[in-house]
């Protein structure tokens, strides 16, 4: 872990520990237990069964590019994704680099959306996946990068307890070995965490490393309805794409005509 991701972690532990004072874990476990026997929508099995498999993320800002939608709506453009095709959500819930926060997967829900969502956050405390299971989410992301081994397997097994998915995001091939923890879907990142440097053959070098039944996903830096078609020839299942939508004027029709591309 180095670089903007080592900033990230250390700001988000902090940010962790202020919410603790505002809501306390014993009251947060509080509210998640009223609505803990409620089911959640299944990630993996909506991009098993997807003809497309993507997983249309709802993204305002980046560290390395900024704003790229500041006025992006939650209770618009994640409904627009569903109408359109998405086989599945992620909301960046981070709010200092992303510009997020949980309360769009509530506006996302309240708005009518009924596909899976996946928590996208920088996840280093079990208070988060409270969070995450309270607004609304179906699957939360954990980074091998800024986890370890342990960490990583005691908040799966917290995850799975509160009804959700993980996906288990790597990056390279030291961080492979996380995969042998069998998450519910195994995620390739294309983006150096470290340097925000992309390289989509990332996912095509590390695919054949991975368990052949895992539900592959492959994050970042796709654009071009061909590289998706390669990647799903390649064992992917899910394909997470923000950028490429949200830059767009009409996000959710930017992915009806990617689609229709497929």
């Amino acid at each position: 872990m180095n670089d903007i991701l080592q900033q990230i972690v250390a700001y988000k532990r902090m940010e962790v520990e202020r919410s603790k004072q505002l809501v306390p874990p014993t009251e947060m476990h509080r509210l998640v237990e009223a609505i803990v026997d409620l089911s959640t929508s299944s990630l993996s099995k909506a991009l098993i069964e997807s003809g497309t498999g993507i997983i249309a993320e709802f993204k305002r800002k980046s560290p390395s590019k900024g704003w790229i939608k500041e006025e992006g709506s939650a209770e618009e453009i994640p409904l627009s994704y569903q109408k359109n095709g998405a086989a599945a959500l992620s909301i960046l819930t981070d709010s200092h680099y992303f510009g997020g926060c949980d309360e769009y997967i509530r506006t996302a829900r309240d708005s009518g959306v009924e596909i899976p969502i996946l928590y996208k956050n920088f996840i280093v405390d079990e208070y988060q996946l409270f969070q995450a299971r309270l607004c609304g989410a179906s699957a939360i992301l954990l980074i091998a990068a800024d986890l370890s081994r342990h960490e990583c397997r005691s908040l799966q097994h917290t995850a799975h307890e509160l009804g959700m998915e993980v996906l288990l995001e790597m990056h390279s091939e030291s961080e492979l070995d996380y995969a042998d923890q069998e998450p519910d879907l195994c995620g390739i990142n294309n983006r150096n965490l470290g340097s925000f440097v992309t390289d989509v053959e990332n996912s095509f070098r590390l695919a054949e490393r991975l368990p052949k039944e895992a539900v592959k996903v492959s994050e970042s830096g796709l654009s071009s309805p061909a590289t998706v078609r390669a990647l799903r020839s390649a064992g992917f299942r899910g394909f997470l794409m923000g950028e490429h939508f949200m830059k767009e004027a009409d996000p959710g029709e930017a992915l009806k005509q990617f689609i229709s591309e497929l």
